[in-house]
């Protein structure tokens, strides 16, 4: 299914005083609106995700999964900064009527909501039944439920925080210093820094897996070897994977507005912007998520009133919650009943 394009001609003026001129949101729809027009869910997508849910998360939103378009009327938009349709660096700049590259403006978590917000209004939703997002996608979702409070009745949360950690953050530079020192990166060219962002994605796979999934996983089995290792073919596998779909410049502002993330920020306190989340709220953490341990997940819950927590076990840290469909459907499950 191809996207739909929203323009807003007037542009969004963004966190750090900027303003963005012109953008576009990508953004994918899936089935109706009920009589009622209570069946909204919208999806917030993860770092280097798109707006086609069905596509990177199914076996949860499918034609025959929990969230199906038989039953909801599902929204999904591509995240500004990204590349799969939504404005981000390799747009065309009004200004200079060339791609942004490295000029692209700084965005934040709330830059992203915002423009959520516009394409709510657009769309003409006045209740969304749930709301949903992991990891960038939790942010976006926490950071949007604080502001949405009287048009919205449902957050699900996965696997994400309420301010990004030192860890996380350290994680991120480190990906971010692996693209600097390709000797591309300064250029302006679609490929700048592609060569690096396949070291970054190697780092990063560190941080979405842990010790017993390449124990599990990427083990020999001939005890003789001495070169070529399952575990380092598949490190170089997952950074040419990610360079055949994505560029070095989305994937530096996305990994700096992770870091940006706090929903306390100008709010007196995490705790207190938290307090002020009033809808019924669902939070759930990966027992083995490096990423966002789970004491980060059941702080959030501690602290939106009336939240309820739950944990699902696997054995892909972090990447758990793109993975275990089936658990996820049943806690959500629970959680509606």
């Amino acid at each position: 299914m191809n996207p739909k394009y929203f323009k807003y001609k007037a542009g969004l003026i963004l966190e750090s005083g900027q303003r963005l001129e012109d953008i576009t949101i990508a953004y994918h729809t899936y089935g109706e609106y009920n009589p009622e027009k209570n069946n909204v869910i919208w999806v917030c997508h993860a770092l280097t995700a798109n707006s086609d849910v069905f596509d990177w998360w199914a076996g949860l939103f499918g034609e025959e999964d929990f969230f199906n378009p038989k039953e909801h009327f599902i929204v999904c938009a591509n995240i500004l900064g990204s590349c799969y349709g939504s404005t981000g660096p390799l747009s065309i700049n009004s200004k200079t009527e060339q791609p942004f590259y490295h000029d692209f403006p700084h965005l934040s978590v709330r830059d992203l909501t915002a423009a959520h917000e516009l394409l709510r209004i657009e769309l003409g939703i006045e209740k969304i039944h749930t709301l949903i997002g992991s990891s960038l996608g939790g942010m976006q979702a926490l950071e949007w439920a604080y502001n949405l409070n009287g048009y919205l009745d449902h957050l699900v949360f996965l696997a994400s925080n309420a301010q990004h950690s030192p860890w996380g953050i350290a994680f991120n530079e480190s990906q971010r210093m692996a693209i600097a020192n390709d000797s591309t990166w300064q250029t302006s060219t679609n490929e700048a820094g592609l060569d690096g962002m396949k070291t970054a994605r190697s780092i990063a796979l560190l941080s979405y897996r842990n010790y017993q999934t390449y124990q599990d996983t990427q083990s020999e089995t001939d005890v003789d070897k001495l070169d070529d290792f399952k575990a380092s073919s598949y490190q170089q596998y997952q950074g040419v994977k990610l360079a055949n779909r994505f560029n070095a410049y989305s994937y530096w502002e996305l990994s700096k507005i992770m870091d940006s993330h706090n929903i306390g920020r100008g709010r007196i306190s995490k705790i207190n912007a938290l307090n002020q989340i009033k809808v019924k709220t669902l939070v759930i953490g990966v027992e083995s998520d490096l990423l966002f341990p789970i004491a980060e997940q059941k702080f959030i819950a501690q602290h939106i009133p009336g939240a309820e927590y739950a944990e699902i076990n696997s054995l892909y840290g972090h990447d758990g919650f793109l993975l275990e469909q089936k658990q996820l459907t049943k806690v959500i499950q629970s959680f509606y009943k």
